[in-house]
């Protein structure tokens, strides 16, 4: 019963969310510094590109098996003449619009588990709202300087992390059998019953504060980094973490969108040509995800994160009269 309580909660919250990213915001683009500048090109053009642009993105993100945030931010910020504050406040609503899609099926599966994600999003989402506070009251160039050597870390995750179907979990610690982070799911593949548990919570925990800090500092959202920390240091199933992950998503992200919604750095014209290309994106991604090559796509999410990251650090580099990209 409980359940079903959370999935109408989680369906309201999704359909209000959306009314405000339509509504709450002027439709004006407020250029950096608060001062307006004169374009010689119509107003559409630049929300006309960036719906080419994610909707490239979305096939690209679906492909290579991350989340739309962790591309959208540091490409966006780079190549567009947006402001990064603007950019982190869509990036979290591209990151979270996912996530509010897929959140209810998931639970409905029994593949995101509430026990396990609950404590953890408790400490991820207060520090997304301390994160996206100080992100907010930091100069530009030091998030620039520090969102590029956050994509290189990413960069080096993504080549170093392996993934584990079912870790083996010796015994349940003393806090996760506390809080009785356990369960069952269904697994086709062997056509049978997988029980699992999990193990280093407290050092899982801990992890989850500097992850939500920078999942609310740069609006990547946190699947990135969700996902190794779920499976690998505690121990649970990979299916388990990656549908968990992705019902965090909507409360860490939630938590840091609202301090950028109030900050006027959400704003319509950016945000719906991102979401709407995403999305077209994402479904033509699992369409080409059946014939395309998997080792193919995952090094060119590397390289395109590898550049992207670059032009961050760059483009922070600017305010020192640093320049070399």
């Amino acid at each position: 019963m409980m359940d079903c309580f959370i999935r109408q909660q989680f369906h309201g919250l999704r359909y209000r969310f959306l009314l405000i990213v339509l509504f709450f915001q002027p439709f004006t683009l407020v250029a950096a510094e608060g001062q307006a500048q004169e374009s010689p090109s119509p107003w559409w053009i630049w929300p006309l590109i960036l719906l080419l642009v994610t909707f490239l993105m979305g096939i690209v993100a679906v492909l290579g098996g991350v989340g739309g945030g962790v591309l959208f931010v540091p490409i966006i910020s780079g190549f567009f003449p947006f402001h990064l504050d603007f950019v982190r406040g869509t990036g979290l609503l591209v990151a979270l619009s996912g996530a509010l899609a897929a959140g209810p099926g998931l639970l409905k599966s029994n593949l995101a588990s509430l026990r396990l994600a609950m404590p953890v999003a408790l400490i991820a989402s207060t520090m997304a709202i301390v994160g996206a506070m100080v992100g907010l009251a930091l100069p530009t160039h030091i998030i620039q300087l520090s969102l590029g050597g956050t994509i290189l870390a990413i960069v080096v995750i993504m080549l170093s992390a392996s993934k584990s179907e079912l870790p083996h979990v010796e015994q349940a610690d003393s806090l996760s059998t506390a809080l009785r982070i356990t369960g069952i799911y269904h697994e086709p593949s062997m056509n049978r019953d997988i029980p699992w548990k999990i193990h280093r919570t407290w050092p899982g925990l801990f992890s989850f504060i500097i992850i939500g800090f920078m999942a609310g500092m740069f609006g990547l959202g946190a699947g990135w980094a969700n996902v190794p920390v779920l499976n690998l240091l505690m121990g649970a199933p990979l299916k388990i973490s990656v549908a968990t992950s992705k019902f965090l998503l909507s409360i860490t992200d939630t938590s840091a969108a609202w301090i950028y919604l109030n900050k006027g750095a959400v704003i319509p014209m950016m945000v719906l040509p991102s979401l709407i290309g995403i999305m077209l994106g994402s479904f033509v991604g699992v369409r080409i995800l059946k014939v395309a090559k998997p080792t193919f796509i995952r090094w060119m999410v590397i390289g395109i994160l590898f550049f992207a990251g670059l032009k961050a650090i760059s483009k922070g580099l600017e305010s020192y009269g640093v320049t070399f990209f």
